[in-house]
Protein backbone atom coordinates (compact mmCIF):
# COMPACT_ATOMS: atom_id res chain seq x y z
CA UNK A 1 0.00 0.00 0.00
CA UNK A 2 2.27 2.75 -1.42
CA UNK A 3 -0.16 5.34 -0.20
CA UNK A 4 -0.73 4.54 3.26
CA UNK A 5 -0.40 6.76 6.14
CA UNK A 6 0.77 5.60 9.53
CA UNK A 7 -1.70 6.12 12.40
CA UNK A 8 -1.07 7.56 15.74
CA UNK A 9 -3.28 5.41 17.01
CA UNK A 10 -1.27 2.51 16.18
CA UNK A 11 0.98 1.77 18.95
CA UNK A 12 -2.11 1.97 21.65
CA UNK A 13 -3.56 -0.58 19.50
CA UNK A 14 -0.62 -3.18 19.32
CA UNK A 15 0.12 -2.87 22.63
CA UNK A 16 -3.70 -3.83 24.01
CA UNK A 17 -3.42 -6.80 21.79
CA UNK A 18 -0.65 -7.93 23.73
CA UNK A 19 -3.54 -7.96 26.75
CA UNK A 20 -7.18 -8.53 25.13
CA UNK A 21 -8.26 -11.25 22.75
CA UNK A 22 -10.66 -9.09 21.25
CA UNK A 23 -9.89 -5.56 19.61
CA UNK A 24 -12.56 -3.10 18.43
CA UNK A 25 -11.91 -0.66 16.38
CA UNK A 26 -14.70 1.75 15.46
CA UNK A 27 -15.03 5.23 14.00
CA UNK A 28 -16.39 6.93 10.95
CA UNK A 29 -17.07 5.36 7.55
CA UNK A 30 -13.67 5.75 5.20
CA UNK A 31 -11.35 6.85 8.11
CA UNK A 32 -8.99 3.84 7.26
CA UNK A 33 -9.97 1.67 9.94
CA UNK A 34 -10.05 -1.95 7.44
CA UNK A 35 -7.04 -0.54 5.92
CA UNK A 36 -5.50 0.17 9.57
CA UNK A 37 -6.58 -3.33 11.01
CA UNK A 38 -5.03 -4.47 7.35
CA UNK A 39 -1.41 -3.41 7.47
CA UNK A 40 -1.40 -4.13 11.61
CA UNK A 41 -2.27 -7.67 11.06
CA UNK A 42 -1.76 -8.85 7.28
CA UNK A 43 -1.30 -12.72 8.25
CA UNK A 44 -5.20 -12.88 9.73
CA UNK A 45 -8.58 -13.68 7.53
CA UNK A 46 -10.67 -10.90 6.60
CA UNK A 47 -14.55 -10.92 5.90
CA UNK A 48 -16.72 -7.64 5.64
CA UNK A 49 -19.86 -8.43 6.35
CA UNK A 50 -20.87 -5.25 4.83
CA UNK A 51 -21.47 -8.19 1.83
CA UNK A 52 -24.85 -9.24 1.69
CA UNK A 53 -23.91 -12.85 0.76
CA UNK A 54 -21.42 -13.11 3.86
CA UNK A 55 -23.96 -11.66 6.44
CA UNK A 56 -26.48 -14.11 4.94
CA UNK A 57 -24.17 -17.11 5.62
CA UNK A 58 -23.06 -15.52 9.13
CA UNK A 59 -27.07 -15.09 9.99
CA UNK A 60 -27.52 -18.53 8.57
CA UNK A 61 -24.65 -20.61 10.91
CA UNK A 62 -22.64 -17.97 12.89
CA UNK A 63 -20.31 -20.84 14.34
CA UNK A 64 -19.91 -22.88 11.52
CA UNK A 65 -18.95 -19.22 9.68
CA UNK A 66 -16.85 -18.54 12.64
CA UNK A 67 -14.86 -21.78 12.26
CA UNK A 68 -14.01 -20.89 8.44
CA UNK A 69 -12.19 -17.80 9.82
CA UNK A 70 -9.65 -19.66 11.80
CA UNK A 71 -8.19 -18.62 15.09
CA UNK A 72 -7.17 -15.26 13.97
CA UNK A 73 -9.59 -12.95 12.06
CA UNK A 74 -10.62 -9.28 10.97
CA UNK A 75 -14.10 -8.87 10.62
CA UNK A 76 -15.59 -5.35 8.63
CA UNK A 77 -18.99 -3.78 9.92
CA UNK A 78 -19.22 -6.15 12.75
CA UNK A 79 -22.61 -4.18 13.74
CA UNK A 80 -24.16 -5.74 10.83
CA UNK A 81 -24.76 -8.57 12.64
CA UNK A 82 -24.72 -8.33 16.11
CA UNK A 83 -25.23 -11.99 17.66
CA UNK A 84 -21.97 -12.55 16.25
CA UNK A 85 -20.45 -10.57 19.19
CA UNK A 86 -21.70 -13.25 21.71
CA UNK A 87 -20.20 -16.23 19.74
CA UNK A 88 -17.43 -14.45 20.01
CA UNK A 89 -17.33 -14.33 23.68
CA UNK A 90 -18.18 -17.79 23.86
CA UNK A 91 -15.11 -18.85 21.60
CA UNK A 92 -12.59 -16.59 23.65
CA UNK A 93 -13.69 -17.63 26.97
CA UNK A 94 -13.40 -21.24 25.96
CA UNK A 95 -9.90 -20.58 23.92
CA UNK A 96 -8.11 -17.59 24.89
CA UNK A 97 -5.54 -17.78 22.10
CA UNK A 98 -8.25 -16.70 19.97
CA UNK A 99 -7.88 -13.42 18.19
CA UNK A 100 -10.43 -11.31 16.51
CA UNK A 101 -9.93 -7.70 15.28
CA UNK A 102 -13.80 -6.12 14.71
CA UNK A 103 -14.59 -2.47 13.56
CA UNK A 104 -17.85 -1.24 12.66
CA UNK A 105 -18.87 2.55 11.64
CA UNK A 106 -21.92 2.26 13.74
CA UNK A 107 -20.96 3.09 17.44
CA UNK A 108 -24.89 3.17 18.40
CA UNK A 109 -25.24 -0.31 17.55
CA UNK A 110 -21.58 -1.30 18.01
CA UNK A 111 -21.25 -0.19 21.65
CA UNK A 112 -24.70 -1.73 22.75
CA UNK A 113 -23.76 -4.79 22.15
CA UNK A 114 -20.47 -5.02 22.19
CA UNK A 115 -20.10 -3.81 25.50
CA UNK A 116 -22.72 -5.82 26.95
CA UNK A 117 -20.95 -9.00 25.32
CA UNK A 118 -17.92 -8.79 25.18
CA UNK A 119 -17.79 -7.07 28.76
CA UNK A 120 -13.44 -7.04 30.12
CA UNK A 121 -12.54 -9.25 26.74
CA UNK A 122 -12.26 -6.13 24.58
CA UNK A 123 -9.99 -3.56 23.70
CA UNK A 124 -12.19 -0.41 22.16
CA UNK A 125 -10.42 2.21 20.37
CA UNK A 126 -11.60 4.97 17.81
CA UNK A 127 -10.54 6.21 14.59
CA UNK A 128 -10.93 9.61 13.43
CA UNK A 129 -10.14 10.93 10.33
CA UNK A 130 -6.45 12.61 9.78
CA UNK A 131 -4.51 14.42 12.60
CA UNK A 132 -2.13 17.06 11.66
CA UNK A 133 0.33 14.95 13.43
CA UNK A 134 -0.05 12.22 10.43
CA UNK A 135 0.77 14.20 7.75
CA UNK A 136 3.58 15.64 6.15
CA UNK A 137 5.00 18.98 5.73
CA UNK A 138 3.38 18.80 2.01
CA UNK A 139 0.36 17.66 2.92
CA UNK A 140 -0.20 20.76 5.57
CA UNK A 141 1.62 23.55 3.88
CA UNK A 142 -1.31 25.03 1.84
CA UNK A 143 -3.57 28.21 3.07
CA UNK A 144 -5.75 26.78 6.20
CA UNK A 145 -8.83 27.83 4.59
CA UNK A 146 -7.81 24.89 1.67
CA UNK A 147 -7.23 23.00 4.87
CA UNK A 148 -10.67 23.65 6.06
CA UNK A 149 -12.22 22.71 2.81
CA UNK A 150 -10.31 19.16 1.81
CA UNK A 151 -10.75 17.98 5.12
CA UNK A 152 -8.83 15.15 7.27
CA UNK A 153 -10.38 11.65 5.67
CA UNK A 154 -8.13 9.91 3.74
CA UNK A 155 -10.01 10.08 0.22
CA UNK A 156 -8.83 13.36 -0.14
CA UNK A 157 -5.57 13.41 1.41
CA UNK A 158 -4.02 9.55 0.73
CA UNK A 159 -6.56 9.03 -2.73
CA UNK A 160 -6.35 12.95 -3.63
CA UNK A 161 -10.40 12.83 -4.56
CA UNK A 162 -11.03 16.35 -5.21
CA UNK A 163 -13.04 17.21 -2.02
CA UNK A 164 -16.31 18.45 -3.44
CA UNK A 165 -16.89 14.66 -5.18
CA UNK A 166 -15.77 13.59 -1.88
CA UNK A 167 -17.89 14.83 0.38
CA UNK A 168 -20.67 14.75 -1.75
CA UNK A 169 -20.76 11.24 -2.03
CA UNK A 170 -20.14 10.31 1.17
CA UNK A 171 -23.09 12.48 2.23
CA UNK A 172 -25.54 10.32 -0.25
CA UNK A 173 -24.29 6.88 0.65
CA UNK A 174 -23.63 7.05 4.20
CA UNK A 175 -25.60 9.88 6.09
CA UNK A 176 -28.45 9.55 3.88
CA UNK A 177 -28.49 6.03 3.16
CA UNK A 178 -27.00 4.53 6.31
CA UNK A 179 -28.26 7.43 9.28
CA UNK A 180 -31.72 7.80 7.53
CA UNK A 181 -32.00 3.99 6.98
CA UNK A 182 -31.15 2.71 10.70
CA UNK A 183 -32.71 5.25 12.38
CA UNK A 184 -35.78 4.94 9.74
CA UNK A 185 -36.29 8.47 9.46
CA UNK A 186 -39.09 9.31 6.76
CA UNK A 187 -38.84 13.44 6.51
CA UNK A 188 -35.72 13.18 4.04
CA UNK A 189 -36.08 16.83 3.64
CA UNK A 190 -36.62 18.07 7.42
CA UNK A 191 -33.38 15.84 7.77
CA UNK A 192 -31.28 17.62 5.08
CA UNK A 193 -32.46 20.81 6.66
CA UNK A 194 -31.58 19.56 10.42
CA UNK A 195 -28.20 18.18 9.25
CA UNK A 196 -27.22 22.08 7.55
CA UNK A 197 -28.81 23.65 10.18
CA UNK A 198 -25.90 21.74 12.87
CA UNK A 199 -23.60 23.32 9.91
CA UNK A 200 -24.31 26.74 10.77
CA UNK A 201 -24.36 26.51 14.34
CA UNK A 202 -20.68 25.00 14.87
CA UNK A 203 -19.10 25.98 17.73
CA UNK A 204 -22.17 27.46 19.21
CA UNK A 205 -24.38 26.11 21.96
CA UNK A 206 -27.35 23.37 20.98
CA UNK A 207 -30.49 25.79 20.90
CA UNK A 208 -33.23 22.70 20.72
CA UNK A 209 -36.25 24.70 19.98
CA UNK A 210 -34.55 27.22 17.63
CA UNK A 211 -33.10 24.27 15.42
CA UNK A 212 -36.81 22.78 15.41
CA UNK A 213 -38.70 25.26 14.40
CA UNK A 214 -36.83 26.18 11.64
CA UNK A 215 -36.66 22.61 10.78
CA UNK A 216 -39.90 21.99 11.52
CA UNK A 217 -39.47 18.98 13.97
CA UNK A 218 -40.10 18.98 17.40
CA UNK A 219 -37.20 19.25 20.09
CA UNK A 220 -37.10 15.76 21.13
CA UNK A 221 -36.83 14.87 17.66
CA UNK A 222 -33.51 17.17 17.53
CA UNK A 223 -32.65 15.42 20.16
CA UNK A 224 -32.38 12.12 18.85
CA UNK A 225 -31.11 13.14 15.54
CA UNK A 226 -28.06 14.77 17.68
CA UNK A 227 -27.41 12.09 19.33
CA UNK A 228 -27.90 9.88 16.07
CA UNK A 229 -25.12 11.84 14.28
CA UNK A 230 -23.22 11.77 17.40
CA UNK A 231 -23.51 7.82 17.72
CA UNK A 232 -22.66 7.99 13.55
CA UNK A 233 -19.12 10.20 14.48
CA UNK A 234 -20.41 13.26 12.36
CA UNK A 235 -20.68 15.51 15.08
CA UNK A 236 -20.05 15.75 18.86
CA UNK A 237 -20.92 18.09 21.59
CA UNK A 238 -18.46 20.23 24.09
CA UNK A 239 -19.52 20.58 27.21
CA UNK A 240 -19.74 24.06 29.16
CA UNK A 241 -16.91 23.57 32.31
CA UNK A 242 -18.70 24.07 35.84
CA UNK A 243 -16.53 25.73 38.71
CA UNK A 244 -17.21 26.13 42.05
CA UNK A 245 -17.78 29.96 41.70
CA UNK A 246 -20.65 32.00 42.35
CA UNK A 247 -21.52 33.06 39.14
CA UNK A 248 -24.34 32.29 36.43
CA UNK A 249 -22.78 29.68 33.79
CA UNK A 250 -24.11 28.45 30.78
CA UNK A 251 -25.24 25.28 31.25
CA UNK A 252 -26.11 23.82 27.01
CA UNK A 253 -23.49 21.76 24.89
CA UNK A 254 -20.93 23.12 22.09
CA UNK A 255 -21.59 21.12 18.67
CA UNK A 256 -19.35 20.45 16.52
CA UNK A 257 -17.98 18.78 13.79
CA UNK A 258 -15.56 15.51 13.57
CA UNK A 259 -14.30 16.92 10.31
CA UNK A 260 -14.26 19.58 8.17
CA UNK A 261 -14.47 18.77 4.93
CA UNK A 262 -17.78 17.57 5.59
CA UNK A 263 -19.34 20.69 7.66
CA UNK A 264 -18.16 23.17 4.49
CA UNK A 265 -19.49 20.81 2.13
CA UNK A 266 -22.85 21.57 4.10
CA UNK A 267 -22.65 24.25 3.96
CA UNK A 268 -22.02 24.78 0.24
CA UNK A 269 -18.58 25.81 0.29
CA UNK A 270 -17.38 24.42 -3.00
CA UNK A 271 -14.07 25.56 -3.39
CA UNK A 272 -11.42 26.68 -0.57
CA UNK A 273 -11.53 30.43 -1.32
CA UNK A 274 -15.00 30.66 -0.63
CA UNK A 275 -13.47 30.65 3.08
CA UNK A 276 -11.64 33.54 2.50
CA UNK A 277 -14.24 35.81 3.49
CA UNK A 278 -16.90 33.45 4.87
CA UNK A 279 -18.64 34.84 7.58
CA UNK A 280 -18.66 30.97 9.65
CA UNK A 281 -14.31 31.45 8.50
CA UNK A 282 -14.06 31.71 12.40
CA UNK A 283 -16.33 28.94 13.51
CA UNK A 284 -15.12 26.60 11.18
CA UNK A 285 -11.20 27.46 12.12
CA UNK A 286 -12.53 26.62 16.07
CA UNK A 287 -14.06 23.38 14.58
CA UNK A 288 -10.38 22.59 13.22
CA UNK A 289 -8.69 22.93 15.97
CA UNK A 290 -11.40 21.95 18.90
CA UNK A 291 -11.23 18.66 16.37
CA UNK A 292 -7.50 17.86 16.41
CA UNK A 293 -7.70 18.03 20.53
CA UNK A 294 -10.14 15.19 20.14
CA UNK A 295 -8.09 13.45 17.60
CA UNK A 296 -5.10 13.75 19.59
CA UNK A 297 -6.87 12.24 22.76
CA UNK A 298 -8.37 9.42 20.77
CA UNK A 299 -4.96 8.55 19.30
CA UNK A 300 -3.33 8.54 22.63
CA UNK A 301 -6.20 6.36 24.14
CA UNK A 302 -7.55 8.67 26.13
CA UNK A 303 -10.95 9.85 26.94
CA UNK A 304 -11.71 13.45 26.09
CA UNK A 305 -10.91 16.16 28.85
CA UNK A 306 -12.24 19.39 26.98
CA UNK A 307 -14.94 22.02 27.52
CA UNK A 308 -15.57 25.69 27.46
CA UNK A 309 -16.33 28.10 29.48
CA UNK A 310 -18.74 30.97 29.24
CA UNK A 311 -20.81 33.26 31.70
CA UNK A 312 -24.14 34.29 30.82
CA UNK A 313 -22.72 37.62 30.00
CA UNK A 314 -20.80 36.36 27.23
CA UNK A 315 -17.15 35.91 28.74
CA UNK A 316 -16.00 33.19 27.23
CA UNK A 317 -12.89 30.91 26.95
CA UNK A 318 -12.95 28.43 23.43
CA UNK A 319 -11.15 25.33 25.42
CA UNK A 320 -10.43 24.20 28.94
CA UNK A 321 -8.38 21.15 29.30
CA UNK A 322 -8.43 19.33 32.71
CA UNK A 323 -4.65 17.83 32.52
CA UNK A 324 -3.17 15.87 35.62
CA UNK A 325 -1.34 19.78 36.60
CA UNK A 326 -4.72 21.63 36.43
CA UNK A 327 -6.35 23.55 33.87
CA UNK A 328 -5.29 24.47 30.54
CA UNK A 329 -7.02 27.04 28.76
CA UNK A 330 -7.02 27.90 24.80
CA UNK A 331 -8.57 30.64 22.91
CA UNK A 332 -9.02 30.06 19.70
CA UNK A 333 -8.71 33.18 16.77
CA UNK A 334 -8.98 32.92 12.96
CA UNK A 335 -7.08 35.76 12.53
CA UNK A 336 -3.59 35.77 11.31
CA UNK A 337 -2.47 38.73 13.54
CA UNK A 338 -2.16 38.50 17.27
CA UNK A 339 -3.62 41.46 19.30
CA UNK A 340 -3.16 41.93 23.08
CA UNK A 341 -7.53 41.53 23.29
CA UNK A 342 -7.16 37.78 22.52
CA UNK A 343 -5.99 37.20 26.08
CA UNK A 344 -7.94 39.05 28.16
CA UNK A 345 -10.66 36.21 28.70
CA UNK A 346 -8.02 34.29 29.91
CA UNK A 347 -6.70 36.51 32.27
CA UNK A 348 -10.15 37.01 33.92
CA UNK A 349 -10.16 33.12 33.91
CA UNK A 350 -7.22 33.47 36.04
CA UNK A 351 -8.23 35.07 38.87
CA UNK A 352 -11.13 33.42 39.16
CA UNK A 353 -9.27 29.92 39.17
CA UNK A 354 -6.77 28.54 40.79
CA UNK A 355 -5.91 25.64 39.10
CA UNK A 356 -5.15 27.28 35.90
CA UNK A 357 -1.65 26.70 35.10
CA UNK A 358 -1.81 27.86 31.26
CA UNK A 359 -3.14 30.22 29.03
CA UNK A 360 -2.39 29.68 24.98
CA UNK A 361 -3.45 31.15 22.24
CA UNK A 362 -4.48 29.42 18.82
CA UNK A 363 -4.38 31.26 15.95
CA UNK A 364 -3.56 31.68 12.05
CA UNK A 365 -0.38 33.48 12.00
CA UNK A 366 3.25 32.58 12.30
CA UNK A 367 4.96 31.40 15.42
CA UNK A 368 5.38 33.65 17.83
CA UNK A 369 6.51 34.04 21.78
CA UNK A 370 5.10 31.74 24.49
CA UNK A 371 1.28 31.78 24.71
CA UNK A 372 0.91 31.72 21.10
CA UNK A 373 0.68 28.81 18.89
CA UNK A 374 0.08 28.26 15.08
CA UNK A 375 -2.69 26.06 14.02
CA UNK A 376 -0.14 23.73 12.59
CA UNK A 377 1.84 23.61 16.05
CA UNK A 378 -1.22 21.91 18.61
Amino acid sequence: MSNFIDRKIAPAILEAAKYYSVIIITGPRQTGKTTLAKHLWPDYSFTNLEDASTRARANDDINTFLDTLGNSAIIDEVQRVPEILSAIQARVDANPSLHYILTGSNNFSLLHSSMQSLAGRAALFTLLPFSFEELNDRQLNIPTAELMQRGFYPGTIANGVPPRMFYKNYYSTYIERDIRGMAQIQLLDRFQRFIKLCAGRCGTEINRAAIGTEAGVSAPTVDNWISLLKASYIVYTLPPYFANINKRLTKSNKLYFYDTGLLCFLLGIEEWSQLENHPLRGSIFENLVVSEFMKNRFNADKQPNLYFYRERTGKEIDIVQEMPDGLHLYEVKASKTFQSTFTSNMKYLEQLLPDVVASTVIYDGDAAPPGLLNIRNI
